[in-house]
């Protein structure tokens, strides 16, 4: 990208760039950015402070690091060992929102790849997802048809990225998709620390009649880089019984429905 047009950068882009600096080369430098990007020290220093409020950096003495390595972030397999208690019963308890006979959209999170095991029985059901782990847990079960997204793996995730596909898949009447985040906020919605993954949840969020978001208690009041759907586009979550009361009743004054598993 040229000077120029990264000077032309809207703020959001550029902290999306900066993240992405952050991770990649371990921490990024306030000077260097200014340079960078073309735009006065304070500017980054606004920009840092924008993403260390939604505890994606930790800003140091001229500059900024990631709050965790990009592997730490992405990894499934390393995300299917954390909190894997709470994950279980969210997973079950989604399922349980699933009828035989039912098109169904489920991302490539570990959280809804939690449900799959509950998913097993059914009969009749299709299954669309971007997740190859997903297909994977449903390669043996007849009962299950898998339609899968195409586009360009991500290896860190197990998933299909890319929205040259989707276009394909419109033909489908999703009735629900099941949605991991990596928060819940008020203001953001559902995001994701992935831009890549956050574009193509968006376009799956706008073909499914009901959207329900699957997620730990630690992940409310979290803000990712991306957001991929609006409050007004969630009709349900399903969450562990720790999850904060306050921001519960928060999200439940939207008319949203809060299931606590």
């Amino acid at each position: 990208m040229s000077l120029a047009s990264q000077k032309d950068l809207f703020a959001e882009e550029r902290r999306r760039a900066i993240l992405e600096s952050a991770i990649q080369e371990g921490r990024v430098s306030v000077s260097e950015l200014g340079q960078r990007f073309g735009v006065s020290e304070a500017t980054i220093r606004i920009d840092l402070q924008a993403l260390e409020d939604r505890n994606l950096l930790i800003r140091t003495h001229g500059g900024a690091v990631p709050v965790i390595s990009r592997m730490h972030v992405l990894s499934l397999a390393l995300r299917r060992q954390q909190k894997v208690i709470e994950k279980k019963h969210i997973g079950a308890a989604a399922a349980g929102l699933v009828a035989n006979g039912d098109a169904i959209c489920l991302d490539s999170s570990s959280t809804t790849l939690a449900m799959t095991p509950h998913l097993r029985n059914h009969r009749d059901l299709t299954i669309v997802t971007n997740s190859l782990a997903v297909a994977q847990e449903m390669l043996d079960v007849p009962t299950v048809t898998v339609v899968m997204l195409g586009g360009t793996l991500r290896r860190e995730t197990t998933s299909l990225v890319g929205i040259e596909g989707l276009e394909a898949l419109r033909r489908f009447n999703v009735r629900k998709g099941f949605f991991g985040a990596h928060g819940i906020a008020i203001t953001e919605g559902l995001t994701d620390v992935s831009v890549a993954e956050a574009e193509v949840k968006k376009h799956l969020v706008a073909m499914c009649h009901q959207v329900i978001a699957v997620l730990d208690a630690t992940k409310w009041g979290q803000v990712g880089l991306a957001s991929f759907a609006e409050l007004t586009s969630v009709h349900s979550v399903v969450t562990n019984q720790d999850a904060p009361a306050q921001l519960v009743e928060q999200i439940r004054s939207f008319g949203i429905q809060v299931i606590l598993a």
